[in-house]
């Protein structure tokens, strides 16, 4: 198993910048793939990145492609999620998520086995 916790949430002015960080605990495999999800109000949940845990490779939802950026640190087991030119639409909580994916940058949220319990984001116009 693999436990998840987020942190670096909070308000944030339109065009300003955040980075959200995921620790993970317990055991690791090179097969993984770390996703960051997010559900704004009244929204259903949509996927925003991707990164394989082995190799680095990395995929975006169009709505974020060239503002945000998702990196990891394997030997600290972190993910990040560095977020620029942030804009009101990007309000919502942010998950991160593991799925067993065997390198596949899949944007399916029912391919994520592992959840963290979410950090807020809040833009303001």
């Amino acid at each position: 198993q693999v436990q998840l916790v987020e942190s670096g949430g909070g308000l944030v002015q339109a065009g300003g910048s955040l980075r959200l960080s995921c620790a993970a605990s317990g055991r690791t495999f090179s097969s993984y793939v770390m996703g960051w999800f997010r559900q704004g109000p009244g929204k259903d949940r949509e996927f925003v990145a991707a990164i394989t845990w082995s190799g680095g490779v990395t995929r975006y939802a169009d709505s974020v492609k060239g503002r945000f950026a998702i990196s990891r640190d394997n030997a600290k087991n972190m993910v990040y999620l560095q977020m620029n030119s942030l804009k009101s639409e990007d309000t919502a909580v942010y998950y991160c998520a593991v799925a067993n994916g065997w390198g596949r940058l899949t944007l399916d949220a029912l391919e994520y086995a592992y959840w963290g319990q979410g950090t807020q984001v809040t833009v303001s116009s």
